[in-house]
């Protein structure tokens, strides 16, 4: 942290502006944000987006729907699978085409890995900006063995671009659904060390129980999804409210709370990651023979017309709003990022608060930043 500018009030306290990063990429990312305080008290919050800005909306103008797939692997990195999906969804709704329930059931399997991989780095690296070092080692231990399959089965192990527009790039590996039960097997009994690290600290829960408190009207108000919003009460799930790939055979619950602090916003994601493997038990074992892909066109192109298609990632909705012409390049292309929204309430969230509890409120929003400059 480095002193930025100091000043005078009127009130004869001494007011601080201090910038917190920009950081290396390989922390949360690249935000800077702008910090006023009195003392410890945080009295402004000004973020500073647009450091790691690519142009992935304006790129995708001049490139082919199936290349599209691969600039959605680096917004939301950690829901790289999902994002990719969003885009096969819409592009398959606008050409009307039936997709076979093998590609829906290995579809939504990979995207419940994606997100339990996901939160398992979210807990990780919480556990570690609050001063819990040993959830670094014990999350991106869990987290390799998700990884694992991913490689084995997608080719990468973060980016994996396995969705094309009609399937998949290819079929699941021989071994995928015998490597994937041992995971549930494993993770299950491994999850409560979780719990035990940390979800029933003392200084942990002191530090996060009534901090950064958002209501239901406020997380509405705001657009806010995902985890985020589940805690504060807002039914939200796009899974539920708008069932795609294999999620309208399957049960599960949406995790809801109404405390809307950082405390709750970090059990949304323990419970979900439960959930996570409940879906994924429910279809391993049942995955239809079929095809891994519809025979599509050497090159698509999308009748004239706006079509959009929405998912559910890690840390809330994902929409791809697309405009064609009825060319083999969209006319324009918007992703509606879950990352952004939920970064307008960071200044809300943290006033009045310490500086310490600056980086536990954050922490508990699960930004990625790249998600946010696109």
């Amino acid at each position: 942290m480095e002193e930025h500018l100091k000043n005078s009030v009127t009130d004869g306290q001494e007011e601080y502006v201090l910038n917190i990063g920009p950081q290396h990429p390989s922390t949360h990312g690249v935000l800077r944000l702008v910090a006023s305080l009195r003392g410890e008290i945080v009295t402004n919050i000004e973020p500073h987006i647009g450091y790691i800005h690519r142009g992935i909306e304006k790129m995708c103008e001049s490139l082919t729907y199936p290349q599209i797939i691969h600039l959605t692997d680096r917004m939301d990195y950690l829901s790289a699978h999902i994002n990719n999906e969003a885009v096969c969804l819409n592009v398959e709704k606008a050409l009307e085409i039936d997709i076979p329930d093998r590609i829906k059931v290995i579809r939504t399997i990979m995207a419940e890995l994606t997100r339990i991989q996901s939160h398992q780095l979210f807990w990780a690296t919480f556990g570690m900006d609050l001063g819990g070092l040993t959830c670094f080692f014990y999350g991106l231990r869990d987290r390799e063995k998700v990884l694992d399959i991913f490689e084995e089965t997608c080719g990468g192990r973060m980016i994996v671009s396995y969705n094309c527009p009609g399937g998949l790039m290819h079929d699941i590996h021989p071994g995928f659904q015998k490597r994937v039960k041992e995971f549930i097997e494993y993770f299950r009994k491994t999850l409560p060390e979780y719990d035990q690290l940390l979800t029933g600290n003392v200084i942990f829960r002191e530090r996060t129980m009534g901090i950064g408190k958002l209501t239901l009207g406020e997380a509405i108000a705001h657009g806010i999804t995902g985890p985020t919003a589940r805690a504060s009460g807002f039914s939200c799930d796009v899974r539920k409210k708008e069932p795609y790939s294999a999620y309208d055979r399957i049960k599960f619950n949406e995790v809801l709370f109404t405390e809307g602090d950082t405390y709750h916003r970090y059990l949304v994601r323990m419970d979900e990651m439960r959930q996570s493997m409940d879906i994924i038990e429910q279809l391993i074992d049942n995955i239809p023979e079929g095809p891994y892909a519809v025979k599509m066109k050497p090159i698509i192109r999308l009748p004239e017309g706006e079509y959009y298609q929405r998912v559910e990632t890690a840390r809330g909705e994902l929409g791809v709003y697309i405009i064609s012409d009825g060319n083999k390049n969209p006319y324009r292309v918007k992703f509606r990022s879950p990352n952004f929204v939920n970064l307008s309430v960071l200044n809300m969230l943290s006033k009045g608060f310490k500086i310490a509890d600056l980086i536990a409120i954050s922490g508990s929003l699960d930004l990625i930043i790249p998600d946010i400059d696109r």
